[in-house]
C-alpha cells in the first residue's frame, strides 16, 4: 500500500515538473535572481546554489497559489503576479543603484519622505531602462505566449502533491544550509542568526532577503551573538591587547582610564533578564581605553560639529576650497580615515558619529534612539557642562524624524519647517544656513553646535540642482566632466559656509576657543564610478579605497598633527570625548579614541574590515595582507566584527545606557 502510495506520489511530481507553467515560473524566478546578481555584484559564484535552492521552492509554492481557483481567475493572478516579481526586482536594483545599499522594508515608513525627490526616481529609472526591460523578460514572455500554458485548476492528488514538494524542497535546502559550517557571515550563520542585507542577497537570493526582513520585521530578530574559542582569544589578545576578550576582570575603578563607574558585579549577580545579563558580561569585560598626552587639550573650549552631505577628499584643494584646506592641513590630519556607508544612508551615517555606534540593519537606528537613554552624546555631555547646545538640518525638520532623535541626543534642534527659514531651492544652502543661525549661539560661549549639511546632495547636474546651478561659475573651466563639475560646484557652498564660519568666530574673538571638526555622513554614491575616478585622478577601489575620507579635526592657531593610524567614523565620538575630557565610557561605545593606544579596526556594512594586519573583503571572501594563519585570524576578527555588530544593536535594542549609567 504504502509502495503504491509512493508510486502515485512520484508520477504526480513528474506531471507537476513537466508541466509548462510550473517551469515557467520557476525558471522566472531564478531568471531574476541571476539577473539581479549580474546587476549588483557583476558576477555569479558558487554561492548561487542557494538561490536556485530557494528559488525552486518559491516558483512550487506560488505555482500552487496561482493553480487553486477557477482558469480565468489562475490566468490573470498569474499575470499579476508575474508582473509584480519584475516590479519588486526592478524596485530592489533601482534602490541599490541609487542608494549602494539593499532596500529594507522597514523604509517604507519613510515613503511619504523619498516622494521629495521624484526627480531623482525620474533619472534613475531612465539611467537603468535597459535593466528594467530585461528584468520584465518573464512577464513579457508570459504575455506573448500565454497561448502555450493551461491554467486550468490542479486536481487535488496534484495539488496534495505540490504541499510535498514544496515542504520538502523548502527543508532540503534549509538543511543544506547547516553544510556550510556555522563560521561568521556563512549561509547558515546569515539565514538563521546575522542581518546584512547587501551579503545576505548574494549568498541567499533577493527574494529570500525580502522573506527574512519581513518576518524579522514582523516577528522580530532574535540576534545571536558569534561564540569566540580560545583559539579565536589567542589571536584577538594580539590584535585587542587593551581587552580582556570574554573574560569578567576584577572590576576597580581605573584611573587615568575614560571610563565610568559601573557597579558590574552587582548588576551581573542581580540581573535576571538573560540579554542584559549577557551585556553586562560582555562590557565588563572591555577594558576601558587609556587617557594620552592629548586628553582635554580642548577642555573649555566651543565646538561645532558638522556631517557633511557627501563630502568626499577630492573636493579639497588650495585654489578651489582654501578655508578647507587649511583646516584640512593645519589641524589633526588623519591620513587613514574612512566613512562606511551603510543601509540607511545619511541617517546611519549620522547616528554613527553621534552615537559612537554600529546601526542595526533594517531599522532607522537614529530614529528608533530617540527614545533611549543617550547620556554619551555631545548634545547631552556638553549641556550638563551648561553648555548652550544648538542642533540644524537645512531640509525638512523631521525627514528621519530628527525632530524626535536630535532633542533627545541633548539639541535645541531646528530644521527647514521648524524654525529655520531659507530661500526655498534643492539643496538649500549651507551657506545661508550658517548665516541665519551663527548669532543664536555664537555670543553665548561655551557652545556646542551641531550642523546636518544638504548642499551637496545628489542628483549632480545643472539643470535642477540649485548649488550647482548657483556655483556653476566656480567650475566651468576646470578640466573634469559635467557630473563631477557639478558635484564640485555643490560643495562649494560647504566651502562658503565654513568660510563664513570662521569670519564670525574671528569677529566675536573667539575663534582661538572654538573648534570646528567636519565628517562626512558617506561617500557621494550619487557620483557615477567614472566620475569617482576622475576626481581621484586613478580607479579607485569599490570596496574598500571608495569609503576612504577625510576627517576634518581643526582650531585656529593649533599645531599640525598627523595622525596615521587607521580610523573611522565610528571612532570621531569617543575620540572627541577624550579631547574635551567628557565623562564617557568607552567600554561602551564600539568606536574607540583614535589618538589612544588602542588597536584599529575599521569596520564596513558588509562585514570586511580592516586591521594593521591586512584587509578582509567578505563579498569574496579573500584577506590581504601578510600572516601565515591567515584563515584563523580572518576567522576571530570576522567573529569580533560580528560580535560588535550584535552589541552595538543590542544597545539600541535594550535601550542599554539607562541600565548601566548612574
Amino acid at each position: 500500500m504504502a509502495k503504491a502510495k509512493l508510486s502515485q506520489l512520484i508520477n504526480n511530481l513528474t506531471l507537476i515538473l513537466k508541466n509548462r507553467l510550473f517551469i515557467f515560473l520557476v525558471s522566472s524566478i531564478i531568471y531574476l535572481e541571476l539577473a539581479y546578481c549580474l546587476f549588483v555584484y557583476k558576477q555569479v559564484s558558487l554561492h548561487f546554489v542557494f538561490p536556485i535552492l530557494f528559488s525552486f521552492t518559491a516558483g512550487a509554492f506560488f505555482y500552487l497559489l496561482m493553480n487553486s481557483f477557477q482558469t480565468s481567475i489562475n490566468k490573470y493572478l498569474m499575470l499579476a503576479f508575474t508582473a509584480f516579481l519584475s516590479l519588486v526586482y526592478s524596485f530592489y536594483l533601482l534602490y541599490f543603484r541609487v542608494f549602494k545599499a539593499t532596500f529594507s522594508i522597514y523604509s517604507f515608513v519613510g515613503a511619504k519622505d523619498a516622494l521629495q525627490f521624484s526627480s531623482i526616481i525620474k533619472t534613475a529609472v531612465a539611467d537603468n531602462l535597459l535593466a528594467i526591460i530585461i528584468l520584465t523578460a518573464p512577464v513579457l514572455f508570459l504575455i506573448t505566449n500565454i497561448k502555450l500554458f493551461s491554467f486550468d485548476r490542479l486536481a487535488r492528488k496534484l495539488r496534495l502533491s505540490l504541499v510535498v514538494l514544496v515542504v520538502f524542497s523548502f527543508m532540503g535546502s534549509v538543511l543544506l544550509l547547516q553544510t556550510t559550517d556555522q563560521r561568521t557571515n556563512s549561509h547558515y550563520m546569515l539565514y538563521h542568526r546575522i542581518s546584512a542585507p547587501h551579503l545576505m542577497v548574494k549568498k541567499l537570493g533577493l527574494l529570500t532577503t525580502i522573506r527574512l526582513d519581513i518576518k524579522r520585521l514582523l516577528f522580530g530578530h532574535k540576534l545571536h551573538n558569534i561564540e569566540i574559542s580560545y583559539r579565536d582569544e589567542q589571536f584577538l589578545e594580539t590584535l585587542f591587547p587593551q581587552k580582556a576578550v570574554r573574560k569578567l576582570p576584577k572590576i576597580e575603578t581605573i584611573k587615568n582610564y575614560n571610563m565610568i563607574e559601573i557597579p558590574y558585579i552587582d548588576l551581573i549577580a542581580n540581573e535576571k533578564n538573560p540579554d542584559l545579563l549577557d551585556m553586562h558580561r560582555y562590557f565588563s569585560g572591555v577594558k576601558p581605553t587609556a587617557q594620552n598626552q592629548y586628553t582635554g587639550i580642548f577642555r573649555g573650549h566651543n565646538l561645532i560639529l558638522l556631517t557633511a552631505e557627501a563630502f568626499y577628499p577630492y573636493v579639497i584643494s588650495p585654489e578651489l576650497t582654501p578655508t578647507l584646506y587649511k583646516m584640512a592641513t593645519e589641524g589633526f590630519i588623519f591620513n587613514n580615515f574612512y566613512n562606511p556607508l551603510f543601509s540607511v544612508s545619511t541617517s546611519d551615517g549620522e547616528y554613527v558619529i553621534c552615537t559612537g555606534l554600529l546601526p542595526k540593519a533594517g531599522v532607522w537606528s537614529m530614529s528608533q534612539s530617540g527614545k533611549n537613554n543617550m547620556s554619551f552624546s555631545l548634545g547631552n555631555q556638553f549641556k550638563k557642562l551648561g553648555y548652550t547646545t544648538k542642533a540644524y538640518h537645512n531640509h525638512s525638520y523631521n525627514y528621519y524624524n530628527r525632530h524626535i532623535s536630535h532633542p533627545n541626543l541633548g539639541y535645541d534642534y531646528q530644521g527647514i519647517g521648524n524654525g529655520l527659514e531659507l530661500t526655498p531651492a534643492w539643496p538649500s544652502s549651507d551657506l545661508e544656513m550658517i548665516e541665519a543661525t551663527t548669532d543664536e549661539y555664537i555670543h553665548n560661549s561655551p557652545f556646542h553646535s551641531y550642523y546636518m549639511t544638504v548642499s551637496g546632495h545628489f542628483e549632480y547636474n545643472f539643470i535642477g540642482n540649485h548649488m550647482a546651478i548657483k556655483n556653476q561659475k566656480h567650475v566651468q573651466d576646470l578640466p573634469y566632466s559635467e557630473q563631477s563639475k557639478a558635484y564640485l560646484a555643490c560643495n562649494l557652498e560647504l566651502e562658503f559656509a565654513v568660510a563664513e564660519l570662521v569670519k564670525r568666530l574671528e569677529a566675536a574673538g573667539i575663534a582661538e576657543k572654538t573648534v570646528i571638526a567636519i565628517s562626512p555622513d558617506h561617500y557621494p554614491y550619487g557620483l557615477s564610478k567614472k566620475s569617482i575616478d576622475e576626481l581621484a585622478g586613478h580607479p579607485v577601489e569599490g570596496n574598500f579605497e571608495i569609503h576612504k575620507s577625510k576627517f576634518i579635526l581643526w582650531k585656529k592657531g593649533m599645531t599640525p598633527i598627523t595622525v596615521d593610524k587607521l580610523c573611522a567614523s565610528i571612532d570621531i565620538l569617543p575620540t572627541l570625548s577624550n579631547l574635551f575630557a567628557l565623562k564617557y565610557d568607552s567600554r561602551l561605545m564600539i568606536g574607540q579614541d583614535i589618538l589612544s593606544t588602542a588597536k584599529p579596526l575599521v569596520i564596513f556594512a558588509n562585514r570586511s574590515w580592516i586591521t594593521e594586519k591586512g584587509r578582509y573583503n567578505a563579498l569574496t571572501d579573500s584577506f590581504n595582507g601578510e600572516l601565515k594563519d591567515a584563515s584563523a585570524y580572518v576567522t576571530a576578527v570576522s567573529k569580533e566584527v560580528e560580535s560588535k555588530f550584535f552589541y552595538s544593536a543590542k544597545i539600541l535594542e535594550k535601550d542599554y545606557y539607562q541600565w548601566v549609567m548612574p
